[in-house]
């Protein structure tokens, strides 16, 4: 495959022409993706996945942005970022799609040499690693659009909300150290102490009680019941079968059953006279 030639004409044509930023800041796309190194053993493990247009920018201008920028944070860096490639137009986005999609391209081709060489076990643990990732993402973007939704948080236990009220003060210099010594000083209490933190745990459970049970409300509001918990589902199930069957009921009770009257039988007398009976 040849080189970024393309990117590399659009990235001069940028710089010369670009002057959304100062000179300092002037966007670049110097940043073209390697080439993917070829694997000749499945021991050195797949390629990695290619840049996006948007992550191949940020990759170019972080550097930049940071040495303009030294007293802010790091998620302050990304927001200038994000600004800066929200301002940018088509044809000043283009050098950097194209490094994307070279980049995807080439990505394909050395996951494919990559699966050639692996032994059927190997592409068995390949393929269930890939799964696990896909469930993970899965479970992260889950995660997020619930918090964004504002699921109640569940009800904390006990030794949870002992440990958050202690873990500053708790013994050891890791994490894993500080719940070690918090377990052990839990352990520790008597009944008597242990009360307060046993009401304060029932006291969330009311709360989470009450707010869950809002939510779900205002998730079937919004058409996304795909959002309840199982149990919720299926007593809404059941609340609408015995519902169904109740309106089965009371048509089958008021159901009137129409009589025909029988038209009266003619038949003629001795005269010829038409007589009904």
């Amino acid at each position: 495959m040849a080189p970024f030639s393309l990117m590399s004409v659009g990235a001069n044509l940028l710089v010369k022409s670009f002057s959304l930023f100062s000179s300092a800041s002037v966007v670049r796309c110097s940043c073209v993706a390697p080439a993917i190194k070829s694997f000749s053993t499945a021991t050195r493990g797949p390629p990695k996945r290619p840049l996006t247009a948007y992550m191949t920018f940020v990759k170019d201008m972080q550097p930049t942005v940071s040495k303009q920028n030294p007293s802010i944070k790091s998620v302050d860096v990304m927001r200038k970022i994000a600004q800066q490639w929200k301002m940018l137009t088509t044809e000043q986005k283009q050098p950097f799609q194209v490094a994307s999609l070279e980049a995807k391209e080439q990505y394909k081709l050395a996951l494919e040499k990559f699966k050639a060489q692996l032994t059927p076990a190997e592409s068995a643990a390949f393929a269930e690693e890939k799964r696990q990732r896909v469930a993970k993402r899965k479970a992260i973007r889950k995660k997020k659009e619930l918090n964004n939704l504002g699921k109640p948080k569940r009800p904390r236990s006990t030794f949870n909300i002992f440990m958050a009220e202690h873990f500053v003060e708790a013994k050891g210099t890791t994490t894993q150290a500080k719940l070690k010594s918090l377990r052990d000083d839990w352990n520790r209490l008597s009944d008597t102490q242990k009360q307060m933190y046993i009401q304060l745990a029932e006291d969330d459970k009311v709360r989470y009680k009450n707010e869950i049970k809002s939510w779900e409300e205002h998730m079937m509001e919004i058409g996304r019941e795909d959002l309840l918990r199982r149990k919720t589902k299926s007593a809404l199930k059941a609340k609408a079968k015995t519902k169904t069957i109740a309106t089965k009921n009371r048509k089958k009770t008021s159901k009137v059953t129409v009589i025909k009257a029988k038209a009266p039988k003619k038949k003629k007398d001795a005269s010829g006279k038409a007589v009904y009976f």
